[in-house]
């Protein structure tokens, strides 16, 4: 009965796993097509969205100045992005970030992209709710965990630059992101 039982979880479990779809899009007639649920950087490299990633990755210099000084200490981290890849916040600030974290050799498995969504009756969701909980009124948003713990974020755009809001995070310096005031947590 226990054997039964474990077959039937993971059958179950294995299936849930599968349906959660990456880059997952949807198309609204006489709209752009935007992504919604969990992505990543090769669907942010495909279709129309690579007319606005590609370019804004490849223009962005990143100052690896203050980034020496967490080159070993940001691979301790998680990091949770939330986008929209129909925001003109998103399509500048998350190219820029993914090349940041790529010249420091982030382990690239650590991160996490969310995309949530424009319509108005989901406006901010994503549709597994990945979202539920964390506060996230503005995108994108760059949260960032350090033992399953949110240590602090950078909200829609950085205060100083991404370098250097990033370096103050995983230094844990004092920093407050943008918005702050906005952030109430339940």
């Amino acid at each position: 009965m226990k054997s039964l039982f474990l077959f039937t979880f993971f059958i179950f479990t294995s299936t849930i796993i599968s349906s959660q779809k990456i880059n997952q899009e949807i198309s609204i007639e006489n709209q752009q097509p935007f992504l919604v649920g969990e992505i990543n950087i090769e669907g942010l490299s495909s279709n129309s969205y690579k007319e606005w990633f590609q370019p804004n990755s490849a223009s962005y210099s990143v100052s690896t100045t203050n980034l020496e000084q967490i080159k070993d200490k940001i691979a301790e981290h998680q990091i949770l992005i939330f986008m929209g890849t129909w925001c003109g916040d998103s399509k500048r600030e998350v190219p820029r970030f993914i090349k940041i974290l790529e010249s420091v050799d982030y382990p690239m498995e650590n991160l996490k992209i969310v995309a949530v969504d424009k319509r108005r009756d989901f406006y901010k969701k994503s549709p597994q709710g990945e979202e539920w909980g964390l506060n996230i009124r503005r995108v994108p948003t760059f949260i960032f965990y350090k033992n399953g713990r949110e240590i602090n974020r950078i909200i829609e755009t950085p205060v100083t630059t991404l370098e250097v809001d990033i370096v103050s995070i995983v230094l844990q310096q004092e920093y407050t992101p943008n918005y702050s005031k906005s952030l109430h947590y339940d």
